[in-house]
């Protein structure tokens, strides 16, 4: 799962991105170390120090886990999709983003990663995967509130029925 998220993540998503704004170099060595960091915290217990029966793939916290993962991995890249496509070549400035989870909620990409690491902490039943998961999700919520309310304040028609982070809730 963390393998599969961070092959398409880096070696296929930056290759998607058509123009836009260039990002700042302090976030990108931020998120280089951050990156670098918790791979190696991930990598270095699933591959030392997990000890998992011959059956936890069939066990329920793996199965759940898994789908809740994949489920948020789909979320995800679409919802990367629907932001990339949102301008035609040639064009400026900002549209409100529609269709999949947009219809829900305002940050849909980041409620497809917090779903993501909260069925891989699921899936893993570790500290280390736990640990992630609740770092994306208060970093995640922060940047989806954020995004939420520049959408309000941008847009005198965006949808109000429109959550900012949880469908329905929040």
């Amino acid at each position: 799962m963390f393998v599969c998220h961070y092959m398409q993540r880096s070696l296929i998503y930056p290759f998607l991105i058509r123009g836009g704004k260039s990002t700042p170099f302090i976030s990108l060595v931020l998120a280089f170390v951050f990156c670098i960091y918790n791979g190696y915290l991930q990598g270095r217990y699933l591959s030392h120090y997990a000890d998992y029966p011959a059956d936890w793939v069939t066990h329920p916290c793996f199965i759940i886990g898994s789908c809740m993962w994949f489920l948020g991995w789909i979320i995800n890249m679409h919802s990367d999709h629907i932001l990339r496509n949102l301008r035609k070549p040639g064009e400026t400035g900002y549209k409100i983003p529609r269709g999949g989870m947009f219809e829900y909620v305002s940050g849909a990409n980041f409620f497809g990663e917090i779903v993501e690491w909260a069925g891989f902490a699921l899936a893993g039943q570790s500290i280390h995967s736990a640990a992630f998961a609740l770092f994306t999700l208060i970093v995640l919520s922060c940047r989806g509130m954020d995004h939420h309310k520049w959408y309000l304040a941008k847009f005198e028609d965006y949808p109000k029925s429109r959550k900012a982070l949880i469908p329905f809730l929040l």
